[in-house]
């Protein structure tokens, strides 16, 4: 059951071959074993999920089934999570206990999801690498001496290490999509404004956005159905109908071309210097793979995507000081126990809560905000981001889809970059225009290093193309089977 996709779960819970009970604390019992190496959980439920589980077991002896009833799920500790820790990986939250539930939260527990707990992520969301959390950072299951990716790591790493079947992440500039490809999974961030923010704690507003991570893309249409829909709560939320990415994914006949009329755009600049050899080699693999499925390749060009980087490190840390001024020992988080008058009372609690990634973006925030810079940088990234939108929405006028490698590189050793965060930043140099421009980007296995660690393809759509995105995926998974590997621990 360990190693099982969520199918063949929901066909085992429903043929009372296990119930939810057994089933979660399968997962209970793998996390208690293999956590204290992985480090991939902050908060453990077990009572909690046992709760829930017992529930979706009632449902399913009244009949009351559905895609996931009963089946185990972790959250990312940047979802607020009633009566449990909330801790955004930071001593600022460490002793936060949410009074109510992020809207991702509630419609999972509506769907019969059983959460396991709360895993382990970059502090506040910030990194890449998941080593900034103030509960150390997490493993990559695949090799323990290196990074998980970031922030969404200890989801990416929990379900690589079949510690929950399924995880949330969010994505600001390839939290979902980079540990994915480092974990050897399936992550997917839909496009913004389709999964709701309320809840979830804020990192750059107009970025974050939640997501979904399984082993394969089935696993991930089938939790991410049910964590969209409008929330009046946001008001980046888009009404628009439900959609059930499950169904959308497309049967296909032996001997067929599944993907025959599909046109796979290459942008040039994803290709050219910076790409390991390895990497190089697993994604040329890939789309080969992707035409003898029927899919035809063309070059397209994104001629702005060299500025996303700078961009982004102006207008993410812009809107991090904005979000985490609350955060001041006063109205929210942690609060130091000496201090004079309220201006020291602020500097100590937010100097002893925050990390040092935290205090290097806020400060970068409020300087490009500062009066002086304001027009000479936000201003001047803003019009950067709507020229790369605008270089997205071109190319997609010649493709259905653009594809490229996740990550220049496999998953680097841990505390290789701790004093070149530039270096690390650079890591998501072909993530971070996706969320720039709001569209929708899936990674999946797309093959293995030279060192024996995963590579994920990336795969983006146009808006709303989170459907035509999980199809490609699941086509291509069902005539390969590196979604099915599974590192040592998970064996």
């Amino acid at each position: 059951m360990i190693n099982a996709s969520l199918t063949e779960l929901r066909r085992a819970l429903d043929r009372r071959q296990i119930s939810s009970i057994e089933l979660a604390t399968l997962f209970l019992d793998r996390i208690d074993a293999l956590n204290p190496q992985l480090n991939a959980f902050i908060t453990v439920d077990r009572d909690g999920a046992l709760a829930a589980a017992r529930a979706a077991d009632a449902r399913l002896a009244a009949g009351q089934g559905g895609a996931l009833v009963g089946i185990p799920l972790a959250h990312k500790d940047v979802f607020c999570t009633e009566g449990v820790l909330t801790t955004c990986a930071s001593k600022m939250l460490a002793n936060f206990v949410s009074p109510y539930d992020a809207h991702v939260v509630n419609l999972l527990k509506a769907a019969g999801a059983v959460n396991l707990g709360k895993t382990n992520m970059d502090e506040f969301a910030m990194g890449s690498s998941n080593e900034s959390s103030w509960y150390g950072p997490v493993k990559n299951p695949w090799h323990p001496e290196r990074v998980p990716g970031g922030s969404s790591g200890g989801s990416a790493a929990a379900v690589a290490a079949r510690l929950a079947p399924i995880a949330t992440g969010t994505d600001t500039g390839g939290s979902v999509r980079q540990p994915a490809a480092f974990c050897g999974i399936t992550g997917i961030k839909p496009t913004y404004g389709t999964v709701s923010r309320y809840g979830m704690i804020a990192y750059a507003s107009s970025l974050d956005q939640g997501g979904a991570f399984g082993a394969s893309a089935e696993d991930c249409a089938l939790l991410l159905s049910a964590m969209t829909g409008f929330d009046e709560r946001d008001s980046t939320s888009l009404e628009r109908p439900a959609e059930d990415y499950a169904v959308a994914l497309a049967a296909s006949a032996p001997g067929a071309k599944p993907l025959a009329g599909l046109t796979i755009g290459l942008p040039r600049e994803f290709f050219a210097e910076g790409m390991a050899d390895d990497v190089r080699a697993a994604v040329d693999a890939a789309l080969d793979a992707y035409r003898a499925l029927g899919a035809t390749t063309v070059e397209v060009s994104l001629p702005n995507a060299k500025l996303a980087i700078p961009a982004y490190y102006v207008i993410a840390p812009a809107e991090c000081s904005s979000n985490l001024s609350r955060f001041d020992g006063v109205r929210y988080g942690h609060r130091a126990a000496d201090y004079g008058d309220l201006a020291d009372l602020y500097s100590k609690s937010r100097a002893e809560g925050f990390g040092a990634e935290v205090k290097r973006r806020i400060l970068v925030g409020t300087y490009v905000l500062s009066h002086g810079y304001y027009d000479a940088y936000y201003l001047q990234a803003q019009r950067l981001r709507r020229l790369i939108a605008e270089d997205f929405r071109a190319a997609l006028t010649q493709c259905d889809l653009i594809a490229g490698p996740t990550t220049p590189t496999t998953a680097w050793a841990l505390g290789q970059m701790a004093d070149d965060p530039v270096q690390m930043y650079l890591s998501d140099i072909y993530t971070i225009a996706v969320n720039l421009a709001g569209l929708p980007g899936l990674s999946h296995p797309a093959g293995f290093g030279a060192e024996g660690l995963p590579i994920g393809l990336q795969l983006v759509g146009d808006y709303f193309a989170e459907a035509r995105l999980l199809n490609a995926a699941h086509q291509y998974q069902q005539a390969t089977d590196w979604h099915l590997r599974r590192p040592a621990c998970a064996a």
